[in-house]
């Protein structure tokens, strides 16, 4: 069942009109360029460079499936629909040939069974709606197999193959709680009141929740009526792990009664399909997931951590007999692990890590042994440069399907057979070999709080040229427990193109060096991170090739916040764009979508029994030192980061007259980048308000 691609090609009409819109981004010194150019000069040095227009022909490879006899890849080709603005994906597939061929259009989350003669798939219906779906590769053939009213996830075949088990939402019962009279018919009446009681009643990306709770089905592999196993007000999510009779499932939930108040404290739980019994295997207070069976059934992985209610908390291995019993810890190792996957043919279990910066994969046996098996996991292709493994899968003969990504390639699909690494798709090349990219190196140095070291990456324009100087950027990552990397980032790369040096770092507080390293910032944050990022620039200004009279700062999120945080600290910014903030930690800890987790966790307890903690981090704290022109850029359906922190700030700045502007993105989540035209606006805006700064 093959088909045809649409096209992503731009027609020549609304690639002129994007070019006309975004032309304004280029940086001062770019701008004087071309106007002393030629016109053919300058199209063709315009061609030459990464533009606003590339991003709706990148695309990237994600879901890497390898069949059970590693022969077959079926993965997902992400793309950007132009037309309606968003991120889409077909699934495709390498043969035993090594022919690269399309598959199945508008589908995600594609699973082999485990005789590999099927592959379950979530696709659309006639109707438009998401459906599990089975093929057949014998007769070419696929359909669905359930006729669901919500979206399945979390798609598991059982190992005999007889049955798929998935998660599902299903709306809680509810009484309204006032009863209103009939309107008459035809009659225009305002939208009904909403009652809300549930402590989290909202979230980033969704908006405001519906009364509907995640519970686990099974569907027979030929179709039919799904059947529910989990009942109750509670979510169940994740991973799934059958058992090797095929009788049993086991999940991670939190199914606690306090469970909104205690949000990190999920179990891992033992579901009978017999008589639907839920059994909870581990009780510690903390969170147990991504639960692994050994294909013996004798022992059962899981990730997690004792809650120590730190700010960072490092998530390791831990193994258990099949019972529950003799729980232990499998992996020493300072660095956060996840997706665990047991491999006959490696003899244990294996696992993804971030490691300074760069998501790895690697095997540990029953030992405790550790070996690395591969760098630079990853499919990140649109927006900023976050380290992050991407998910893989391992064959019965040993091999294993992921993808890649560096500075300089977004997410492509790859192999690896006994130690032999094959990058198996190249399908940004029609693109990017005809541009010329900001090249990226790496920089370490000492940060002047503490001699602590620091790792950075410089980005350098397009056709770089060491002798001369060039305005810099100072991009921050948000989290701020998170890690920036060696991965491809559209964002940097079209501030590389409009002339800067772009420089991102890992201060304190970042993840992939350990815990110590990333609660420096425990209760204090912002801190000595700021102090870093300080280093940081005072490094780059040293190589010789940065003007240090044309330096701008900005970062989303908790980059936003250490924004911020700079422009109250230092006046050496000559302008900076604060992207999605917490400016008030006050008001955020009781108006963020996860306000039941950061007072605990991130603070020393609730804001009116700290007010002084609270206050004496806050950004708005430093507002009246603030001297340097500053943009707020916040999307308006925020629920992480509330655009009320921006208005904060804003008119803050407005009342002591500093030159201010806030850039509302209307529809957009704490997750600009969702929508393609989303992150060209907000690229665009940033450099215009740069260059408007010389």
């Amino acid at each position: 069942m093959v088909w045809v691609i649409p096209s992503r090609k731009f027609s020549a009409f609304f690639a002129a009109f994007l070019l006309l819109l975004l032309s304004g981004s280029h940086s001062i010194v770019a701008q004087k360029q071309l106007s002393e150019d030629t016109d053919q000069t300058a199209k063709s040095t315009n061609d030459s460079l990464f533009q606003p227009k590339d991003i709706f022909q990148l695309e990237f490879a994600s879901d890497a499936q390898i069949s059970p006899d590693g022969s077959t890849i079926v993965y997902r080709r992400n793309w950007f629909d132009i037309m309606n603005d968003r991120s889409v994906g077909d699934l495709w597939m390498i043969n035993a040939a090594g022919k690269h061929l399309p598959m199945i259009e508008s589908a995600t989350s594609p699973r082999w069974s485990p005789d590999g003669t099927r592959l379950a798939y979530v696709g659309l219906d006639r109707n438009g709606k998401r459906q599990l779906f089975c093929h057949w590769f014998a007769e070419d053939r696929s359909t669905a197999l359930t006729h669901l009213t919500e979206s399945p996830s979390g798609i598991t075949w059982s190992p005999d193959g007889k049955q798929i088990a998935f998660f599902m939402s299903v709306a809680a019962k509810a009484k309204p709680f006032a009863t209103l009279p009939a309107k008459p018919k035809g009659a225009k009446w305002a939208d009904p009141p909403k009652m809300i009681t549930k402590l989290r009643y909202r979230s980033d990306g969704a908006g405001f929740l519906p009364d509907k709770f995640s519970h686990l089905f099974v569907v027979s592999a030929d179709g039919g009526s799904p059947r529910q196993l989990t009942t109750g007000d509670f979510n169940h999510n994740g991973t799934v792990a059958w058992t090797s009779d095929s009788k049993e499932i086991l999940i991670s939930a939190n199914r606690h009664e306090d469970h909104e108040y205690q949000p990190n404290n999920s179990e891992i739980y033992r579901v009978r399909l017999a008589d639907r019994s839920i059994t909870a295997v581990t009780d510690r207070v903390g969170p147990d997931g991504s639960p692994a069976i050994s294909d013996d059934g004798k022992t059962i992985a899981f990730v997690g951590y004792d809650d120590k209610f730190l700010g960072n908390q490092t998530q390791t291995l831990y193994v258990m007999d099949s019972d529950g019993g003799n729980k232990r810890k499998l992996l020493e190792f300072d660095r956060s692990v996840g997706s665990p996957k047991w491999s006959n043919f490696h003899k244990g279990f294996l696992f993804t890590y971030v490691d300074q910066g760069n998501a790895k994969l690697a095997v540990v046996s029953l030992d405790g042994e550790m070996k690395k098996l591969a760098d630079n996991l990853g499919s990140n292709c649109i927006g900023r440069p976050y380290a992050g493994p991407s998910s893989f899968t391992v064959a019965d003969n040993g091999a294993i399907a992921f993808c890649v990504t560096t500075p300089m390639m977004p997410g492509e699909l790859a192999r690896l057979d006994e130690g032999d690494l094959q990058v198996l798709t190249h399908l940004n090349n029609d693109l990017l070999e005809h541009k010329v990219l900001g090249e990226v190196t790496e920089q370490r140095f000492p940060s002047s709080a503490g001699e602590l070291e620091i790792q950075s990456w410089i980005m350098v324009p397009p056709n770089f040229d060491p002798s001369k100087k060039y305005p810099l950027i100072l991009e921050i990552h948000g989290g701020p427990f998170a890690a920036y990397g060696d991965v491809f980032s559209a964002e940097l790369q079209l501030m590389a193109s409009a002339g800067y040096v772009v420089l991102y770092v890992n201060p304190r507080g970042s993840t992939s060096y350990g815990q110590d390293f990333a609660n420096e910032i425990h209760h204090n944050y912002p801190g000595q991170d700021y102090d870093d990022l300080m280093s940081a620039v005072d490094t780059v200004i040293a190589n010789g090739y940065v003007d240090k009279d044309r330096l701008y700062v900005t970062g989303g999120s908790g980059g936003g916040v250490l924004t911020a945080w700079i422009i109250g600290s230092t006046n050496r910014f000559k302008a900076a764009v604060v992207a999605k903030p917490v400016i008030n930690w006050y008001s955020f800890a009781l108006t963020s979508d996860a306000y039941n987790f950061f007072y605990k966790y991130w603070f020393p307890g609730l804001p009116w029994d700290h007010t002084e903690h609270y206050m004496k981090r806050s950004p708005i704290s430093k507002v009246g030192n603030v001297e340097t022109p500053t943009m707020l850029l916040t999307g308006e359906a925020d629920y992480r980061t509330p655009i009320s922190e921006s208005e904060q700030y804003y008119q803050a700045l407005k009342l002591r007259k500093i030159d201010a502007a806030m850039v509302r993105i209307p529809g957009a989540s704490h997750g600009i980048a969702a929508r393609p035209s989303h992150l060209l606006a907000k690229v665009a805006y940033i450099l215009k308000w740069f260059a408007t700064h010389p």
